[in-house]
C-alpha cells in the first residue's frame, strides 16, 4: 500500500495534483489506516495515471470523468470532438502569436500590409517621420470604419505620390506643421496647394471622399494638431477650396 507522496511519483504528479483531482471527484480517496494515513493500492496508480495522461493531451478536467467511463466507440468519439477543440484553439493562438508579433513591427499593427507599404514609400522619399506618423495615424482611424476601401485609398495614394510636385508639397507641408497661426509664409503655401488641387478633376475628389463624419474627426486632429491649421484651411478657402480631408471645390474664389 502507498502514501500520497509514493502514489505521486509513481505516476509522475505532484501531491498537490492528486489532492486536486480528489477534489474534483476523478480519483476516489480511500478511506484512513489505524494511523490516521490514506493509502493507495496500485488500482489508484493506474487511475491516476490515465487523468494524468488524458490531462497532459488537453483534455479539460471537466470531461476526464466521462472520458474514464466511455466504452471504445463512446471514446473515440468524445476523442475526435476533443481534437477538433484543440485545433481550433490553436489556430486561434497562432493567430494571436502573429497579431502579438506585429506589435514589434510598428506600422503593421492595426494597419493593412498596403498601408503599410505606403508608409515606407513616404519615408523613402524623404517624407519627415512627424508626418509619417500623422498619416499612419488617420489610416488607422480609416481603415478601422472602411476596412474594404483601403486597397483603393492605398493605390490612389500611390497614384498621387508618384507625381513629383506632390512630394514637393510633402516638404512643404513638412516646415508649415511647425509655423504659429499668423505667419505670414502661409498664403504662398496655400497658393500652392490651391494650384494642386486645380489639377484635381471634380469626380476625383468625390470618388475618394471619407464618410463626412469620418471626415471631420480626421478635420479636427488636424485643427488641434498644427497651429497654423485654421489659418491655412482659411486661406484656401478664400483659394476656393474647404475641407482637409475631404477636399472640395467651392463655387469660385473669394476676393
Amino acid at each position: 500500500m502507498l502514501t500520497i507522496s509514493q502514489l505521486a511519483s509513481y505516476a509522475d504528479v505532484t501531491v498537490r495534483a492528486v489532492r486536486h483531482y480528489h477534489a474534483k471527484g476523478l480519483l476516489p480517496e480511500p478511506g484512513r489506516d489505524h494511523s490516521g494515513y490514506r493509502r493507495y493500492d496500485a488500482a489508484a496508480v493506474v487511475e491516476l495515471i490515465r487523468i494524468r495522461t488524458l490531462a497532459e493531451a488537453g483534455v479539460p478536467l471537466s470531461r476526464v470523468r466521462e472520458l474514464l467511463a466511455a466504452d471504445e466507440q463512446e471514446f473515440a468519439t468524445a476523442v475526435e470532438d476533443i481534437d477538433r477543440r484543440l485545433r481550433a484553439e490553436i489556430r486561434e493562438r497562432q493567430h494571436h502569436r502573429a497579431r502579438i508579433a506585429r506589435l514589434a513591427a510598428g506600422d503593421s499593427l492595426a494597419l493593412p500590409p498596403e498601408a503599410v507599404a505606403y508608409l515606407d514609400r513616404l519615408r523613402g522619399v524623404g517624407v519627415p517621420e512627424v508626418m509619417v506618423e500623422a498619416e499612419r495615424d488617420a489610416w488607422i482611424l480609416v481603415g478601422a470604419q472602411l476596412p474594404d476601401r483601403m486597397p483603393f485609398y492605398m493605390e490612389m495614394k500611390g497614384q498621387q505620390l508618384d507625381d513629383p510636385s506632390v512630394r514637393e508639397l510633402y516638404s512643404d507641408l513638412a516646415e508649415v506643421i511647425e509655423w504659429c497661426a499668423d505667419d505670414p509664409r502661409l498664403a504662398g503655401v496655400a497658393d500652392r496647394l490651391a494650384g494642386q488641387f486645380a489639377q484635381v478633376p471634380d469626380e476625383a475628389w468625390d470618388q475618394g471622399a471619407l464618410p463626412d463624419d469620418l471626415a471631420a474627426l480626421l478635420d479636427a486632429v488636424f485643427l488641434t494638431s498644427v497651429p497654423c491649421a485654421a489659418g491655412l484651411l482659411a486661406l484656401l478657402e478664400e483659394r476656393g477650396y474647404t475641407g482637409w480631408t475631404n477636399i472640395r471645390r467651392t463655387s469660385a474664389p473669394r476676393g
